[in-house]
């Protein structure tokens, strides 16, 4: 839906030699409130409720049959004839839990999508919106107790990591016991599974109170659509003389400039992208550091017959633990094994906790490169298009896809290397044992040093070419497009003494303004000039609503 603001009727002041026609769509942005967003968004809340309030009935459910540490048990050899070896069920229990992660990321990102959007418009209602995309829950509103603030976002963060945690750890082997033979199976348990659904569905009631206590400007992901929203609404202005000038050139005097035949990278851009790279190494590091420590703890203790003696070998590297895995195992009493288990779980969380939130920031780097990629599109054959599909937004850029399909991955290595090892045994859980695999820490490892190299080539990447980088940066945008409609194109527009323009030129008279060109036009444009200095629109005028005020 375009929305426009209506001048005021020059009835209402003064006639005089400061008086001023409004200038013809000076004021007249298009933007999209982009309801379909909000019925994707909302949609997606709904069905992480409904998935959320099932893990809660199933787990009160296992729990209030089989005790605290009850499980609800599941033969795989009850459902097809073929018979079941262990190996065969530990793969069928780790995709299981791969699936479950991949549910939590597709739960998590819906209600993001609602927590993220709220959070722009309430920072941009404290004149603190700076780029269109910010790190979710480390950006806090003012507030201690507001939805967005930094209490319930501390409180979201924990309950993000516990959701992930808690699928890795929801299917766990069944060990069936008999006289004449010991069978296996899969069991769910029902203690992780009550937690996985109270963390999705306190995330969503915190979500959804931010979105009530803030007038959402557009439910647009679109950088665009916000930042014509934001001037329609008289919440931002757009400034003269820096047509030609990118987000990096902020803290410089504006003014004219010619064309630059490359563009600063994100990392350059945006001061949060440079700190979110940097966390993405120190993960690696740290899980480099991690695998060392428990491969000299295995070598340390090996004499001591604490630990499995085997020795690393080619045979024994693999994706998924099997009996040659070389681990570090700590045991704890069967009399305690409510405790235990309660303070391990509380221990993987804490250590998968940067993990999470690494991945979690790695959002900033994916959202400000596909920003800058479609405000590259202005100067393409089909422009730049304001009104897309949010799904097929997120679903056909190569970078949104790569980290989609990580968060689930990675998560599911993890809980391939750190896990609470809990057989279950009659419809009871097994006094646990925490397991660190040393392979399966190295696997992580390096798929985090791939994900690392390409999310920083990605943020040091360069952009050819005269049009200035804005990578979502809302005043940049403001400054560089001065004509909103559904399609546009940015280029040359006139050449000028001593300044050639990029936008729009206005000739003033005593008494009348006249818009003699358009802004960032609705048809494809010339290329600029690299010769040539741009100044972009500026008249020594500015305007407040019907009045013309010299500066």
């Amino acid at each position: 839906m375009a929305a426009s603001s209506k001048p005021t009727d020059e009835s209402s002041h003064p006639s005089g030699p400061l008086a001023c026609d409004p200038l013809p769509n000076y004021q007249d942005f298009f933007y999209d409130d982009n309801l379909m967003s909000r019925r994707y968004a909302l949609v997606g809340v709904a069905c992480s409720i409904i998935f959320s309030c099932s893990c809660i009935v199933a787990g009160i459910v296992i729990l209030a049959n089989h005790g605290v540490l009850g499980v609800a048990a599941a033969n795989p050899e009850s459902v097809s004839p073929k018979i079941f070896n262990l190996k065969e069920i530990v793969t069928l229990k780790e995709i299981l839990a791969l699936t479950l992660n991949f549910i939590v990321t597709l739960c998590t990102e819906s209600i993001g999508s609602v927590h993220g959007t709220a959070l722009r418009s309430v920072l941009a209602s404290e004149s603190r919106l700076c780029f269109n995309t910010n790190l979710r829950l480390l950006t806090a509103a003012r507030g201690w107790y507001n939805p967005n603030g930094t209490l319930l976002n501390c409180i979201s963060a924990v309950f993000l990591i516990i959701s992930y945690n808690s699928a890795s750890l929801i299917v766990s082997v069944d060990l069936q016991m008999r006289p004449d033979s010991d069978e296996e199976g899969i069991a769910v348990a029902g203690l992780p599974l009550l937690f996985l659904g109270v963390a999705l569905l306190l995330q969503v009631m915190i979500a959804l109170s931010g979105m009530r206590v803030v007038k959402i400007l557009t439910w647009s992901s679109s950088p665009f659509d916000l930042t014509a929203a934001l001037i329609h609404h008289m919440q931002l202005t757009p400034a003269t003389y820096r047509c030609m000038r990118c987000v990096s050139d902020l803290d410089t005097d504006g003014g004219p400039a010619k064309p630059s035949e490359i563009q600063p990278s994100a990392w350059h851009a945006h001061p949060s992208v440079r700190k979110v790279v940097i966390s993405l190494w120190v993960i690696v590091a740290a899980c480099a550091v991690w695998a060392a420590l428990v491969r000299y703890t295995w070598s340390k203790d090996i004499c001591k017959g604490f630990m499995h003696l085997n020795v690393v070998t080619t045979q024994m590297w693999s994706l998924l633990p099997d009996g040659l895995s070389i681990f570090v195992k700590y045991s704890t009493n069967p009399d305690k094994s409510i405790g235990a288990w309660m303070l391990f779980f509380i221990s993987i969380t804490v250590v998968q906790g940067p993990l999470t939130l690494g991945l979690h920031c790695s959002e900033l780097i994916v959202n400000v490169i596909r920003d800058e990629r479609q405000w590259r599109c202005a100067t393409g054959k089909k422009g730049l298009r304001m009104v897309m599909n949010p799904v097929k937004r997120i679903f056909t850029h190569p970078i949104c896809l790569v980290l989609f399909a990580a968060k689930p991955f990675l998560h599911w290595m993890f809980g391939l290397s750190f896990i609470i090892y809990h057989p279950a045994s009659e419809g009871i859980l097994l006094y646990p044992e925490v397991v660190m695999f040393t392979v399966q820490i190295w696997n992580l490892c390096i798929a985090l040093f791939i994900y690392a190299c390409f999310f920083t080539f990605v943020a040091l990447r360069r952009p050819r070419g005269p049009q200035p980088a804005a990578y979502g940066h809302i005043q940049t945008l403001a400054n560089l497009v001065d004509e909103w409609s559904p399609v546009m194109w940015w280029g040359h527009k006139v050449d000028g003494i001593p300044y050639c323009h990029a936008g729009r030129v206005l000739l003033c008279s005593r008494f009348y303004c006249f818009d003699t060109y358009k802004g960032t036009s609705d048809h494809p444009l010339p290329d600029v000039k690299m010769d040539c200095v741009y100044a972009g629109s500026g008249t020594g005028y500015t305007f407040k609503g019907n009045f013309m005020v010299s500066l």
